[in-house]
């Protein structure tokens, strides 16, 4: 593995998740067309978005009390190049990820669009309904230890989303932003009421747009109803269960352990990546996702979930864990950038050791995440060369997938024309 953040875009993007960054003086965002800095709709993340060398996105922490023992600084130069530097010493130079003219404008019902949906990256983030209850209980609330989430709506996100309102917001970065995917966040609700919440959404936004959907979910005790949202135009069913060490699990998401408990959230995983293997060959794709956050438990608790996940056929989402201004977990450090780099190694390999499909959507760029796919960067050179077949499968794979999604992308657009017509 190249140990140069300078030559590795992948470790500096991993870098940059465990120290942060300072922002110079030199730097206005906002003028300079970047996006306004707001914590995530997920709330796992909050800080500055900009894409590294290899089209690599990121968001960089720059808010958060540990960003202050940084090394590395994102500075304007007067050619007006952006550059991170490690103190005076140039590492690599940057793009801010471009601010959308959607970003400026309201729905026709006077809502601020951004308060509706974000980018993240380069896909629509929407948390559609209001804030997770575990926020709620009394007479202690149960949230999860590291989410920030119940700090967000009703300050950077709107508590409550009308449907046509996500459908405005969502036209309007298709046809503005070039976005391929629309992702849905939901917390828990009693009754799990979530799925409920979320179908009219999913159907509205897919028909309005003919992007790809995936959803953020808890467990539904009745999981055929996610064959049902398969068949409404889903195309990913993610589980957050964050932690595999079942006794940390407990300590730092006290509501999900004692309304779900871990194997809930496993057998969802499991269940759903089993609904993929079933319908074969398609480009109406489906893939379920196991999300877990490194930094928390050791790092070989987080590849055993790793494992667990690409063994069940499910594709691996790993967040680096950020201690968060405001929430209960704020004063624990990040973790170590060398203790993350083998779990991202694992997170690559045991990808493709599955054959899994981490590289064949168009124009998905996750900026709160190392990709499956970015993490080859950090495997050593003998894991690479195992998978340097499956690779050039993988390659052959994207292009004629991207081809098929773009010709039913046209036709879609030739037959909304149609019927406006």
């Amino acid at each position: 593995m190249e140990t140069d953040v300078r030559k590795n875009p992948a470790l500096l993007k991993l870098d940059l998740y465990c120290k942060g960054a300072h922002l110079d003086d030199s730097l206005h965002v906002l003028d300079e067309g970047g996006r306004p800095i707001l914590r995530t709709r997920a709330g796992l993340g909050s800080g500055l978005e900009v894409v590294l060398p290899d089209e690599m996105w990121t968001n960089i922490p720059v808010s958060e009390a540990f960003v202050r023992h940084s090394p590395y600084v994102v500075r304007r130069r007067e050619d007006g190049s952006i550059w991170i530097d490690r103190g005076r010493e140039p590492v690599a130079p940057v793009r801010l990820a471009p601010r959308p003219t959607w970003y400026d404008r309201k729905t026709t019902s006077g809502k601020a669009m951004t308060s509706v949906g974000t980018l993240q990256g380069t896909y629509l983030a929407v948390y559609p309904s209001k804030v997770c209850e575990y926020w709620l209980e009394k007479p202690e609330r149960t949230n999860c230890k590291f989410c920030s989430v119940g700090l967000n709506l009703g300050v950077d996100d709107a508590e409550d989303k009308k449907v046509q309102e996500v459908v405005e917001v969502a036209v309007a970065a298709r046809e503005e932003s070039g976005i391929t995917y629309v992702d849905f966040n939901t917390g828990h609700y009693e009754g799990e009421t979530y799925l409920d919440i979320l179908e009219p959404y999913v159907k509205a936004v897919k028909e309005a747009t003919g992007c790809l959907i995936g959803i953020q979910t808890p467990p539904h005790a009745d999981l055929s109803r996610f064959a049902r949202l398969k068949d409404l135009g889903v195309n990913r069913a993610s589980f957050c269960f964050e932690i595999f060490d079942e006794g940390i699990f407990r300590e730092t998401c006290p509501g999900k352990a004692r309304r779900y408990g871990l194997k809930r959230y496993l057998d969802a995983v499991d269940y759903c990546a089993r609904l993929g293997r079933s319908q074969g060959l398609s480009f109406d794709p489906w893939v379920s996702m196991g999300e877990i956050i490194a930094g928390i438990e050791p790092p070989e608790s987080s590849i055993k979930a790793i494992e667990w996940i690409t063994t069940h056929g499910a594709m691996p989402t790993v967040c680096v864990f950020r201690p968060l201004a405001g929430t209960d977990y704020e004063h624990l450090r990040p973790p170590r950038t060398e203790d993350m780099i083998p779990v991202f190694a694992a997170q690559y390999d045991l990808s493709m050791r599955g054959g899994l499909p981490i590289n064949v959507a168009p124009n998905i760029n996750v900026s709160l995440v190392l990709l499956p796919w970015e993490s080859r960067w950090l495997a050593p050179a003998r894991v690479r060369a195992r998978h340097r077949l499956g690779e050039a499968k993988m390659a052959a794979m994207r292009a004629v997938f991207v081809r098929a999604f773009r010709r039913r992308l046209a036709a879609f657009d030739a037959r909304r024309a149609a019927a406006r017509a």
